[in-house]
């Protein structure tokens, strides 16, 4: 028999805890014998005093355990069950395009998505904009989108990973979100809660990132991979660029409307398309559906053109209650906001440079703006955010603004409006750009290029 704060005490001094204080902690925290601040004051100790490599793997199948464990034998899916996961940027939207383009190219992607956190937006909350679509089915229903439709992205429902779920929201709250071993143990429990075959990690580098220095972001890449291919999964992770917003856009209804005019050619960010891209081609290349990055691009190439990848993601929506049209009339289900106006530079800058962008500020704009949280449980605005946001290296003439600000009222216009400015800097040189794809980490050795 172990106590609670005996456990926290012991993390708190620095020691290391055993598999089996870990599995008696997160016992506590599934069945609520362990409160919200003894949570809080665990994951306090963690992010000053760090876990061990054998800490973080206990944490994670513990965790994993704490409620059901899928299977897929029984629906004898033909191919391999893949899946991605990010750890969060601004203007991120990948995930929405990358399932359905795995789905059409043979795999299949049994997505567990988290809400936003901090500044960064939330796959799920991006999914709660489609009116109808069930973000939490039950198991049966998910089951069957995902065979049917290739790929279903939902959330931690009650009978899967229900001890992440509660610290999670926690974490969000009490400052301890930006821990490696905690992020770690996050979401591989719910990606091995999924028993995938192979799994590709986004991990994100610069300003709107969580580990904003290189140095952070790769011993965050290297725990997930070590950890996750320790518990059986293969897994690579992919350090890309967070020193702008991804997508043209940062809002859960915008980034809906992006993801769906990437699908069916309307619009293409390049920035974008390169992320989303290499993470596919990764993913294909683990799964063993292509031999090469030249073989993976070309088959995914082909799935966009050819409109199989659009035609999954509209499938994955109606099977999960939402419009069966929603790819055809996406504009006539996606909410609009009352307040749609240009915001432009607080000085004339005309001929002046994009040299800097502060993306946290970005995404905190769009938290401000009501399309994120300040708190646990706090209700969601999915018609609000940015679109038609600058990127480094722009040359802003008179009548080009900063972005477009999409505010539920004036003066919620006014204040992003001020984040805005604040955090795009402007000069008269030429910034150095970033590339999208910093390195690849496919073992627990030493990162190599990608591909």
């Amino acid at each position: 028999m172990y106590l609670a704060q005996e456990i926290i005490r012991k993390k708190r001094n620095g020691k290391a805890l055993s598999a089996e204080e870990i599995a008696f902690f997160v016992h506590g925290i599934t069945d609520r014998s362990i409160s919200d601040g003894q949570i809080a004051a665990l994951g306090m100790a963690i992010y000053f005093n760090d876990m061990t490599m054998d800490e973080r793997v206990a944490l994670t199948l513990a965790m994993r355990d704490s409620g059901q464990v899928l299977q897929w034998d029984h629906l004898q899916l033909p191919g391999p069950v893949l899946d991605k996961h990010s750890t969060g940027g601004v203007g991120d939207c990948t995930s929405l395009m990358l399932g359905p383009m795995i789905a059409a190219c043979g795999g299949y992607v049994p997505m567990i998505s988290g809400r936003g956190l901090g500044h960064t937006g939330g796959t799920l909350d991006k999914l709660d904009a489609i009116p109808g679509y069930q973000t939490e089915p039950d198991s049966q229903r998910f089951c069957q989108a995902v065979k049917q439709a290739g790929v279903a992205i939902i959330g931690q429902t009650g009978d899967l990973v229900p001890a992440d779920k509660r610290f999670y929201a926690i974490r969000d709250t009490t400052a301890t979100v930006e821990s490696i071993a905690l992020i770690s143990a996050s979401i591989l429990s719910k990606k091995l809660a999924c028993s995938l075959d192979a799994l590709v990690m986004d991990v994100k580098v610069g300003s709107g990132a969580f580990m904003p220095t290189m140095a952070q972001s790769k011993a965050l890449a290297q725990s997930i991979v070590t950890v996750a291919n320790g518990g059986g999964t293969r897994t690579s992770a992919l350090l890309t660029d967070m020193n702008q917003v991804l997508a043209s856009c940062a809002g859960n209804g915008l980034e809906v409307a992006e993801a769906v005019r990437f699908l069916t050619g309307e619009q293409r960010s390049p920035r974008l398309y390169e992320v989303t891209m290499s993470l596919c081609s990764e993913l294909l290349q683990l799964g063993g559906l292509a031999s090469s990055d030249a073989d993976a691009r070309a088959r995914l190439q082909q799935v966009l053109d050819n409109g199989q990848a659009a035609e999954r993601f509209g499938k994955m929506v109606a099977l999960l209650g939402g419009p069966k049209d929603f790819i055809e009339h996406y504009q006539h289900y996606l909410p609009q906001a009352t307040v749609v106006k240009p915001v432009f530079a607080a000085d004339n800058h005309h001929g002046r440079m994009v040299q800097a962008m502060d993306t946290r500020q970005l995404g905190m704009a769009v938290v401000t703006l009501g399309g994120g949280r300040r708190q646990v449980g706090d209700g969601l605005d999915y018609r609000v955010g940015l679109s038609e946001i600058c990127t480094l290296g722009q040359q802003l003439l008179p009548e080009q603004p900063l972005a477009m600000i999409h505010a539920a009222s004036e003066a919620q216009w006014q204040e992003a409006a001020a984040m805005v400015r604040a955090a795009v800097q402007l000069g008269d040189t030429s910034p150095a750009l970033h590339v999208e794809v910093y390195d690849c980490i496919r073992t627990t050795g030493n990162p190599v290029e990608n591909r």
